[in-house]
C-alpha cells in the first residue's frame, strides 16, 4: 500500500458477463480482473451497450448472463460504488450547496466538507446560486463533487466529460488520478481521451 491509499485493496471480476435490456444481449462475454488502482475506459459506438454495462456493474440491472464479484470490499464500510449517469440529479430550485448537502445526507458525508468539495470542483463562488442555473459543464462538476463528500471506492461513470470544457477534462482526470492512487477504481464510459495513468480501454462491439 502507498502512503496515499485509503481504500482496503479491491478487485472486479466478471465472469461471461452478458449484459443487454429485456431479453437482447447489447454485450457478452465480458471477463474483467481490474484492481484498485486502475481504471477501465468504455469505447464502442452508441447502443452497444456502455451504458447498459455500468448499470449491470452497479447492480441497476441483472446480468443476462454470468457473473460480478466484487472482492475485498467489507460491506459494513458502507456502500462500495457510485454509479452517475448521463444525467446530474440536479434540482433546479435548490441551491448548489443545498443540493450537495441533499446527496450527502442520503450518501453519507465522511469525505470532504460540503464547501470543500464545492471549491474542488470549482464551484465555490456559485453556492448559493439556484442549481438551476448552472451551465451544463456546472452542472456536471456539481455532479462530480458527489464522489468527493461520499468517497467510495468504485466509481461507475458514464460520460463524466459531458460538457466539460478545457478546465473542466483536467479536473476530471486530476479527480480520477487522485482516486487511483488511493487504491480506487474508476470504470467509465467515455468517447472523450482519458489521459490518466492506470486506465485501459476496453471496445464494445467489436468483431474479433
Amino acid at each position: 500500500m502507498t502512503h496515499r491509499q485509503v481504500y482496503p485493496p479491491i478487485r472486479l471480476k466478471t465472469h461471461g458477463l452478458a449484459c443487454g435490456r429485456g431479453e437482447t444481449v447489447l454485450a457478452g462475454d465480458i471477463d474483467l480482473d481490474l484492481a484498485g488502482g486502475t481504471g477501465l475506459v468504455l469505447r464502442g459506438a452508441n447502443g452497444v451497450g456502455k451504458s447498459t454495462l455500468l448499470l449491470t456493474l452497479a447492480g441497476l440491472l441483472a446480468p443476462l448472463a454470468g457473473h460480478i464479484e466484487l472482492i475485498g470490499h467489507d460491506a459494513e464500510d458502507g456502500p462500495a460504488l457510485h454509479h452517475c449517469g448521463h444525467r446530474n440529479a440536479v434540482r433546479p430550485r435548490l441551491s448548489v450547496k443545498d443540493t450537495l448537502t441533499f446527496w450527502a445526507a442520503i450518501n453519507g458525508a465522511h469525505g470532504l466538507a460540503i464547501d470543500a468539495a464545492l471549491d474542488r470542483v470549482g464551484l465555490g463562488m456559485a453556492a448559493k446560486l439556484d442549481a438551476g442555473y448552472l451551465s451544463a459543464g456546472q452542472g456536471r462538476r456539481l455532479a462530480l463533487a458527489r464522489l468527493l463528500v461520499s468517497p467510495r471506492p468504485l466509481w461507475l461513470l458514464d460520460e463524466p466529460g459531458a460538457a466539460l470544457d478545457t478546465q473542466g477534462q483536467a479536473l476530471l482526470a486530476d479527480l480520477l488520478a487522485s482516486h487511483l492512487q488511493q487504491g480506487g477504481l474508476a470504470i467509465l464510459a467515455s468517447h472523450d481521451p482519458v489521459e490518466v495513468a492506470g486506465f485501459s480501454v476496453l471496445t464494445l462491439g467489436e468483431r474479433p
